[in-house]
């Protein structure tokens, strides 16, 4: 029978950023030396960054026409995905796009074992992301489209919600990718876990 172990919590001593030393001297002045350590502890390659923070370029293309009523509304927000518009009007005059990115994403990356765990990680759960944004849009398909009214009300609140969410999302994983840590949404992590080979 296996040996149980109890984990003893114990508080780690903090760092600090500076260190101060003295030199013993007979004389009395004193040389202080100081060190300086760096914040930044991220054993993540700058190539899985990027690679993981691209991957949530997908997501954020097929959610932007989830932001029609939002972006109509509010300028501000409409002069910020402005730049975008290029990059979306292309990805989306290329037919099936987002399904061939969906699948060169799945195949190519998340599938593949020569990437890292954290690219594989951050791919699939960019594809679980995409994946539940595609659930608006068949419960719309289903039950139709309101055209005034409170159905109407209520689909815009839900695709600002869902916009806003997604926008989110984006850019959570987006910094957290940058900065080398593992971004974990809520439930899709778990999801997105689970897919790993």
């Amino acid at each position: 029978m296996a040996a149980l172990t109890l984990l003893r919590f114990v508080p780690l001593k903090p760092q600090s950023l500076w260190t101060v030393r003295s030199s013993p001297s007979t004389v009395k002045t004193k040389t202080l030396t100081l060190t300086v350590k760096s914040s930044s502890t991220s054993t993540v390659p700058a190539t899985d960054r990027l690679i993981s923070s691209a991957a949530y370029t997908l997501p954020l293309l097929n959610s932007l026409h989830y932001g029609r009523f939002l972006l109509s509304r509010s300028p501000i927000a409409a002069s910020a995905f402005a730049p975008l518009l290029p990059i979306v009007s292309a990805y989306r005059s290329v037919p099936l796009a987002s399904f061939v990115a969906f699948f060169a994403l799945y195949l190519g990356v998340v599938r593949n074992p020569s990437f890292s765990r954290y690219v594989r990680f951050n791919s699939m759960q960019a594809l679980v992301v995409d994946v539940m944004l595609s659930l608006p849009t068949l419960l719309i398909r289903v039950f139709g489209v309101p055209t005034r009214g409170v159905g109407l009300k209520v689909l815009s609140m839900g695709f600002d919600l869902v916009f806003v969410a997604s926008a989110v999302c984006f850019l959570y994983s987006l910094v957290s990718c940058v900065l080398g840590r593992t971004p974990h949404i809520p439930v899709v992590a778990a999801a997105a876990d689970r897919g790993q080979i």
